[in-house]
């Protein structure tokens, strides 16, 4: 998008928790171009024009703390960007958003700003959001600006995509519960509530409980009134018809006057009532018809009409409708008042407002038919003018609460309405004089019963007490004390996130839990792959989240998918961060390593406070992210002796380090040795530092979820580093006298940590099949590959597969001309010709270390090499993600 010189470069919705807040925002990168010097002071009446256009602007209170204080910044003089921040949030709030948080901030680009403002729904913010830069600019301008259509288009735009009042009411009710709260469908109302194995949904008051043959019943009158009046609750009499002359014939047969409405209609759509003539049920059929092929014509039931709502067998609100109706002056037609009341703020086309517009159509010219008069009548002054013979929100009505006057056996009655008809959630509709009175002895009767019943009524009646209806729903689904929530252990860092994903996975696999994890090679669901390819980022988590199987979440955590979007989860029970170094610096606004650390602390501040942060004592910018929670700590470190460790333990702290040749869970003082280094075969027997790293890590997770530690020991020592468990990471085999190695390390850290394990493994000649992403800054390729001079002996080069905007072979040729002249090199065209090549360099004795880039596609060419070897050699593969 690009006017008047202003681009907008991009915009995010960051959806769960994110490096700006814990509550979802809108990231917006905004280059402001010729406005970068000009303040809103340079624009004669600009302020007057966006306060004449949004008044609500004087309420917000900006950094000044107080309201007008962005008025205030405003006559002082401020720019574009924070004008737009202001101004979307003001429109969010006009479309019925309650948002307030917002920030601009100049990036290292001038010109650049970065604005964040909280949202509600997305799409609906980002059409906030392109009308705050054109209101914005029109105001600079003096341009002409239709802000009442602008407003009518956004408000619209937000009932489309709002939950509806009954969806937000069970939603409101789940969060106060702290449930979980997961929208599956952007425009729909259809909303999971808790993660994995304990999962509800909920669409409107339907809910995962609600059964399908009662939903069917209750679209059938006839039937529903059949199986009523079998158990003895009072129905009016009727039946259905097919045509006009049966309407009539059975209208004479239960007695006029009578009601018809579609035999499977919902909504009050199609209904007229007080039908005393031939012609009246005509019309009044001719309108049902054209709602369902089966109509009902049944006894009318003088009285109010009433609305019990019963859910899990209780009554629990009970409000009397009022049917769409105005009140003539004298002066204005009734089409004239109609637009009137339609006025009301609170009348909105749909079901998403506290009342519905009401709509001029057949139905209504039936009813003013019935009173002698036309939409182009002029009522006396103080004459009511009735609209509707429903009393439907849906159609306009209104209602008012009678919870307490409901006589307990009408209560009762309901309550067996819903449970011969098999309802969780039921509206029970009756008609008689007195809520109050038993219906027997005022000839009331139930004349429906509603599957998945609005819950506007009881929510926002006109008059009476609003009644929270949400919560005796959450109650039904969510008992107080049942579980709602799997255990999720989110795991981040720079390097190790895959090994120690996995590791964590096999520890509650062998504790025989059903576990859904992602990593950088998949989506696993009970150790099978449901989905393919890097799965570390939100909508991975998603899928696990979704499934309703999964007993726990082992979710890897990277920082593209938390700069992108946010986290998937609201909340975490352990947080694990692995280490940080320099990696992907200066993308995605991300220049420093203390940048990096902030976005992966993400996960640590998304630590519920129940749960536990698992940090690093060696790193000392992981170690530091302590502050950064209010939840456990637990550290881990290869020493006891650390001086965090020292001092957590002092303070009663829990840490995992390494003492005397084993694993040790400590306690303040309380010490309980795990597991030795010897039985833990992927750590070399604790020869390989960055295996010991990852076990301790993962050790400390699970041990901080709970998982007992006889099973945490027991899956160290029975957790291999080979390509079926772990692949790509750090495999090594030896077969026909060449060690074979693959490795998926690409950046500096990850590599050293690949020399250290190597060289720890003993001196052999080494050819190193090398290939680095062309994303990282040529003095980071450099040093990376400064980093394997200490084991290589030979190189062969390759470029990735994804150059990321890099010119062929750039990166291979940087790294051969970095190399000293004495050491041997060549480029390869691609991985696999590498890693043919890196073969044909090796002898038994040797070694052959291949940094993949594709870890099945270098398994499979591994795989073919050995096959075709004519040594046998079959080559295993691997990568360290340290």
């Amino acid at each position: 998008m690009q006017t008047h010189g202003v681009t907008v470069r991009s915009i995010r919705m960051l959806r769960g928790p994110n490096v700006h807040a814990y509550m979802p925002v809108m990231q917006i990168t905004l280059d402001v171009g010729p406005y970068e010097d000009r303040a809103s002071t340079t624009f004669p009446g600009c302020v007057d024009r966006l306060l004449a256009w949004l008044p609500g602007l004087q309420l917000h209170e900006c950094s000044l703390g107080r309201p007008g204080g962005f008025v205030e910044r405003l006559r002082r003089g401020t720019y574009l960007a924070h004008i737009c921040e202001h101004l979307t949030l003001e429109l969010q709030t006009l479309m019925g958003f309650d948002v307030t948080f917002g920030r601009a901030r100049s990036t290292s680009e001038r010109g650049v700003y970065t604005i964040v403002v909280a949202y509600g729904e997305a799409e609906p913010a980002r059409a906030a959001f392109e009308t705050a830069l054109r209101l914005a600019l029109a105001a600079f301008h003096d341009e002409p600006f239709e802000i009442e259509a602008e407003r009518e288009r956004l408000l619209g735009l937000a009932d489309d995509y709002r939950l509806g009042p009954s969806t937000a009411a069970i939603v409101a009710a789940a969060r106060a519960r702290d449930i979980p709260v997961m929208r599956l469908t952007p425009m729909d109302s259809l909303v999971q509530l808790g993660y994995g194995v304990y999962q509800k949904r909920i669409q409107a008051s339907e809910t995962s409980t609600t059964s399908a043959i009662a939903v069917d019943l209750c679209q059938d009158k006839s039937l529903t009134n059949h199986i009523l009046r079998t158990v003895g609750v009072p129905v009016p009499e009727g039946r259905t018809v097919s045509t006009a002359n049966d309407a009539w014939a059975a209208a004479t047969e239960v007695g006029l006057p009578v009601v018809v409405k579609p035999a499977g209609g919902n909504q009050g759509k199609g209904v007229s009532v007080n039908l005393a003539s031939e012609a009246e049920v005509d019309a009044a059929y001719a309108i049902a018809r054209s709602f369902s092929p089966e109509v009902l014509v049944e006894r009318y039931i003088p009285g109010d009409d009433f609305r019990l709502l019963v859910v899990n067998g209780k009554l629990v609100a009970a409000a009397r409708r009022d049917p769409a109706q105005v009140v003539g002056d004298g002066r204005h037609t009734i089409a004239e008042l109609v637009e009137l009341v339609n006025e009301d703020p609170r009348r909105r086309p749909g079901h998403s407002s506290t009342l519905t517009r009401i709509k001029l159509d057949e139905a209504v010219e039936l009813v003013l038919q019935q009173q002698g008069l036309t939409t182009a009548a002029v009522p006396a002054a103080g004459t009511l003018v009735k609209l509707r013979t429903n009393c439907n929100l849906s159609t306009g009505g209104t209602a008012t609460d009678v919870t307490d006057a409901v006589h307990p056996r009408n209560a009762r009655l309901a309550e067996l309405a819903a449970q011969v008809l098999a309802l969780d959630v039921a509206g029970i509709d009756l008609l008689c004089s007195d809520i109050g009175r038993p219906l027997s002895e005022q000839g009331g009767a139930i004349v429906e019963v509603n599957a998945g019943p609005g819950l506007r009524m009881h929510l926002y009646p006109a008059q009476g007490q609003p009644r929270n209806v949400g919560v005796p729903i959450v109650e039904m689904l969510y008992p107080h004390g049942a579980p709602v929530r799997i255990p999720i252990i989110a795991v981040t860092g720079t390097n190790g996130k895959t090994t120690v994903t996995r590791l964590i996975s096999h520890m509650y696999e062998t504790a025989r839990w059903i576990v859904g994890m992602t990593c950088t090679e998949g989506t696993f669901i009970d150790r099978e792959r449901i989905l393919q390819g890097d799965c570390s980022g939100p909508r991975s988590a998603e899928a696990v989240l979704l499934h309703p199987r999964v007993e726990v979440a082992v979710l890897e955590t990277a920082r593209g998918g938390i700069l992108r979007a946010g986290l998937a989860f609201d909340g975490c029970s352990v947080g694990v961060v692995t280490n940080i170094s320099a990696d992907h610096l200066g993308l995605g606004g991300v220049n420093t390593v203390a940048e990096l650390a902030r976005v992966k602390q993400v996960v640590v501040e998304a630590v519920r406070g129940d749960g536990a942060a698992v940090l690093n004592a060696d790193d000392p910018l992981v170690a530091e992210m302590a502050a950064a929670t209010n939840a456990e700590v637990v550290y881990f470190g290869v020493n006891v002796q650390q001086h965090i460790i020292a001092a957590h333990l002092a303070e009663g702290g829990r840490a995992v380090f390494v003492e005397q040749g084993m694993i040790v869970l400590a306690t303040g003082r309380e010490r309980i040795p795990l597991v030795e280094l010897d039985r833990i075969g992927f750590t070399a027997n604790g020869k390989i530092p960055f295996q010991v790293q990852n076990a301790l890590a993962a050790t400390a997770a699970a041990w901080a979820a709970g998982l007992n530690p006889a099973l945490i020991a027991r899956a160290l020592s029975t957790f291999t580093s080979d390509a079926a468990m772990v692949p790509g990471r750090f495999n090594v085999s030896e077969q026909h006298g060449v060690q074979l190695i693959m490795d998926y390390g690409h950046n500096q850290a990850a590599i050293e940590a690949l020399a250290e394990a190597v060289n720890a493994l003993g001196a052999r000649r080494t050819v190193l099949v090398l290939a680095l992403p062309g994303d990282r800054r040529d003095e980071d390729l450099c040093a990376t590959l400064d980093a394997t001079l200490s084991f290589a002996s030979e190189y062969v080069l390759y470029e990735l597969q994804d150059r990321r905007d890099r010119e062929p072979n750039e990166v291979p040729l940087l790294l051969q001309n970095r190399l000293p002249e004495y050491v041997p090199s060549v480029i390869a065209a691609d991985q696999r010709a590498a890693i043919m090549q890196g073969w044909q360099r090796v002898q038994p004795g040797d070694r052959l270390v291949v940094i993949v880039d594709k870890v099945e596609e270098a398994l499979a060419a591994a795989q073919a090499l050995s096959d075709d070897a004519p040594c046998g050699v079959a080559l295993a593969v691997g990568g360290t993600e340290w």
